[in-house]
């Protein structure tokens, strides 16, 4: 016997003496109200039932209830062209899925509205594009322009930007919050839009190629604590992430290395055909900054990019909330985050994290993982790619701490993602000191000098 909203008094005291077996309840709604159920109802028009289940056990000490609550967060990566041009409506509609939403949306004589988050770099580049776009489409704005740098990047700034969001008004499901930056923006205006609310949807424009090809596609936002990289933060996809290859043009020269770093990250660890690429045609991405011209024969901007949000989206998408901490991802990740928080702002997130792939790739050379010439090929990938391989401030000490730190926080295990070949990794969790010190080592030996 269950209990349902007519179960008397006296039935109710009965079954909590009687019952003891697990039972599983389905959830259904009919006009207004959810009621529970103990078989799965058949399909009817005038019932909707929801895909979280309620299971209770009562023992002699009380009762247990378990909730099972599937989340799904569906988002899109939308590449465009041309994002601001007044006759695009990606900016403004792009993350709509729902045709009758867009329809309802199209049709509503009520002004839109957008609050706007521009890196305060990338507002003197574009700024005034992004206010005529606005102004064009008649949308009632407020564009934010804020020093989103590693060492601003923090919870006075999230604060920040939630007063004026606050003082602005939006509606909490309609009119999503813009963030157009490279990735310390997109970081912390998610996860402000994941405070407001509780969960206010975003848009992320990426403005640099890192952020193009990482912060964009995934889940995760973030702020730094304690002198810690990322340390608070949450997993919130945006509503979508709408990439736009002419923002790259305007990067310096440094900017673009520092995102093929993230790029190579991908290569090494899933895809020897993006490697060769950026092998053959570093040099080329380099100076065109990713942007293509009528006489390539190859278009090697727009195949890099897709590779490496496609090999990316596959490792992120089955693991969204990281409920997995064996992550092929986290290459050149085990190191970097110390390495970086003590030099900063001296190296850019993807030299730091080059830094500690050159120093993991020695390391699956000691093992045996890699051949030499493997090893040295990539060296040289890296460093045709202007990345720094080598920093005097990555001490073996370093290494030993960043690793004792990760065995806190990712269940005891190191889970060291190695490169086996040439775009194809495993995790390992059996690296002794002696293979460190001995990799450190010649790491040390062979690339602190900068030669090939």
């Amino acid at each position: 016997m269950s209990i349902s909203p007519t179960t008397s008094m006296d039935e109710c005291l009965e079954v909590q003496h009687r019952e003891s077996k697990p039972i599983q309840y389905y959830l259904v709604q009919v006009k207004d109200t959810w009621t529970r159920k103990n078989r799965k109802p058949l399909k009817n028009k005038n019932k909707r039932l929801s895909s979280a289940e309620i299971h209770e056990c009562t023992e002699e000490k009380g009762t247990t209830w378990t909730v099972v609550s599937p989340i799904v967060f569906t988002y899109q990566v939308i590449e465009t062209q041309n994002l601001l041009d007044p006759s695009n409506d990606v900016l403004l509609t792009g993350h709509v899925r729902d045709p009758h939403q867009l329809q309802v949306l199209q049709s509503n004589p009520r002004r839109l509205k957008r609050f706007v988050v521009m890196d305060e770099t990338v507002f003197k580049l574009y700024g005034s594009q992004v206010t005529d776009y606005f102004k064009s489409r008649n949308v009632l704005h407020r564009i934010l322009s804020l020093p989103t740098t590693e060492e601003n990047k923090s919870m006075e700034m999230v604060i920040m930007i939630l007063n004026e969001v606050h003082k602005f008004g939006i509606d909490r499901r309609t009119e999503p919050i813009i963030a157009i930056g490279g990735g310390v923006c997109l970081d912390i205006v998610g996860l402000a839009a994941s405070l407001y609310r509780r969960r206010t949807p975003y848009i992320r424009v990426p403005t640099t190629l890192l952020s193009y090809i990482d912060a964009s596609v995934g889940a995760k936002t973030g702020v730094n604590f304690a002198n810690c990289k990322n340390k608070l933060g949450a997993y919130i996809p945006p509503a979508a992430a709408l990439l736009d290859r002419s923002f790259l043009q305007t990067l310096p020269r440094r900017q673009i290395s520092n995102g093929l770093a993230e790029m190579l990250k991908m290569a090494l660890m899933k895809h020897q055909g993006l490697f060769e690429l950026l092998e053959q045609h570093g040099q080329y991405l380099l100076n065109s900054r990713f942007q293509s011209s009528n006489v390539d024969s190859t278009p090697v901007a727009a195949i890099t990019t897709k590779v490496a949000i496609v090999t990316m989206l596959e490792e992120l998408a089955p693991n969204l909330w990281e409920d997995n901490l064996d992550r092929l991802v986290d290459f050149g990740h085990l190191i970097s985050p110390e390495l970086e928080m003590k030099v900063l702002p001296a190296l850019l997130h993807g030299e730091a994290v080059n830094i500690d792939m050159a120093f993991m790739v020695y390391v699956a050379r000691e093992r045996g993982l890699l051949t030499e010439d493997e090893k040295l090929r990539i060296v040289n990938c890296m460093l045709a790619l202007e990345l720094p391989v080598w920093h005097g401030d990555f001490t073996l000490a370093l290494v030993q701490r960043a690793l004792a730190e990760r065995l806190k926080h990712s269940g005891g295990l190191t889970r060291m993602p190695l490169p086996t070949g040439l775009g194809r990794a495993e995790i390992f969790n059996d690296t002794d000191d002696e293979t460190l010190c001995h990799a450190y080592e010649r790491w040390c030996d062979e690339l602190s000098s900068g030669l090939r």
